[in-house]
């Protein structure tokens, strides 16, 4: 894939202009209003079908797995389905018509998009992925359509990096078969406005080191006894993602809240891949942010006059220009392998997903100041877009896994290939 196609391209105009015509008006409430993005995330999913999509392929897998559970067989495949070939093409456009409404948001409000991909990517998809039947149809439809709102709570205040070795929320076993949870999460996602959590904690185990115990998820609903919400955080960047923190203390569940219902498999794994798909998405995030940065960059090198002519007439100016340029290619071929790989039925692995989101990070943040130094004093104003842009691309170096992480889980990929 070199190029979008021409469905891919209509699909991007009019993703264009319903973020033209429905967030930058509104961005400086989003920003730094008391609006939460919900709303118009739910309006963005209705107008372009997407929660209908996503209810007719969860309809579809839950069909699926019912028939499994009965013994009967599967539900006859779609035509496309039995041909590879075009199933191959399916899932590119899919993955396609998926990241390109990540990348247009992220061109005026990143953070919109991480608020819906916690909701919709991380916790809805956990559920999918490793949850009962049970737990899919008691949870996970209303997360994929919007119609609640899904945080993913595996941060504590002293762990960060170290999510595992340092975690000290727990779950202890009651005599009835459920559990009680304990312990604290921060910089969570959606957490002050959750409907719907995913709480990961360690199981106590007597006997068990600490860093050895299984990891265990629980879903939780909003107003459970024992757990509050706090309200969002002040941050530096993407003010339209509301950030929180969570707090339980022996909050009763039963063993139906069990993700899988299970406590055989430990979900460090499932973490991991989580974490795989969370940082593929990264690229299409800063592009996004490239592709707005360079866009004001050349419009304000034409426009500023200095010393007599358009600052893009300086070579210094037109060297920042052409760096950037280079960087949206660059994060535009990234994005089109990722669709390629998908389409081919091959998931990345932890280390290239990791390669991905350093270098998408990097780059987002490098071009995202450049854009500042361009506009000079006046890219260091609110008044200006590039300053908020620039605030929001900090974050891609943290979220999802440092800088620092990436680069760790590069190095042990190649120092342990044969």
């Amino acid at each position: 894939m070199i190029e979008w196609s021409e469905p891919q391209r209509m699909l991007r105009s009019a993703v264009r202009q319903f973020v033209e015509r429905e967030i930058a008006p509104n961005l400086d409430e989003l920003e730094h209003g008391n609006t939460p993005p919900y709303d118009t995330l739910r309006k963005f999913l209705k107008t372009f079908g997407i929660d209908v999509m996503a209810k007719q392929r969860f309809e579809k897998q839950i069909a699926q797995e019912r028939a499994k559970l009965a013994g009967e067989p599967e539900p006859e495949r779609d035509d496309e389905e039995k041909d590879p070939a075009m199933a191959e093409m399916m899932r590119g456009e899919e993955t396609a018509m998926r990241m390109i409404p990540t990348i247009e948001l992220c061109r005026y409000c990143p953070g919109m998009v991480t608020a819906m991909g916690v909701s919709m990517g991380l916790t809805a998809g956990t559920i999918m992925s490793r949850g009962t039947l049970a737990q899919k149809e008691r949870w996970a439809l209303e997360l994929l359509t919007m119609d609640k709102i899904g945080a993913w709570a595996i941060t504590e205040p002293n762990s960060g990096s170290d999510a595992f070795g340092s975690m000290k929320a727990t779950c202890r076993r009651t005599d009835d078969g459920g559990y009680v949870l304990n312990g604290n999460k921060t910089f969570i996602t959606n957490g002050p406005y959750a409907d719907t959590i995913v709480f990961i904690c360690k199981l106590d185990e007597p006997g068990v080191e600490p860093k050895q115990r299984k990891v265990l998820s629980f879903i939780l609903d909003s107003g459970m006894e024992g757990l509050t919400q706090s309200k969002p955080f002040r941050k530096m960047g993407i003010h339209s993602s509301p950030t929180g923190e969570l707090f339980l203390q022996d909050v009763k569940v039963g063993p139906e809240r069990l993700l899988g219902e299970t406590e055989d498999i430990s979900y460090r794994s499932g973490v991991k891949d989580t974490f795989s798909a969370e940082r593929s998405g990264v690229a299409a995030m800063a592009l996004g942010i490239t592709e707005r940065c360079l866009e004001l960059s050349v419009k304000y090198a034409k426009e500023r006059v200095q010393f007599g002519k358009p600052i893009g007439e300086f070579q210094l100016i037109q060297a920042k220009l052409a760096k950037m340029e280079i960087a949206r290619i660059n994060l535009e071929n990234l994005v089109f392998r990722y669709i390629e790989t998908v389409a081919k039925g091959r998931g990345m692995t932890l280390a290239e997903a990791s390669a991905m989101k350093l270098y998408a990070a990097q780059t987002a943040v490098e071009v995202a100041m450049e854009a500042v130094q361009i506009h000079g004093g006046n890219g260091y104003m609110a008044e200006y877009q590039v300053e908020q842009l620039a605030r929001d691309a900090k974050i891609l170096q943290i979220y999802g896994g440092t800088d620092e992480i990436q680069i760790t889980h590069i190095a042990r990929d190649l120092l342990t290939r044969d």
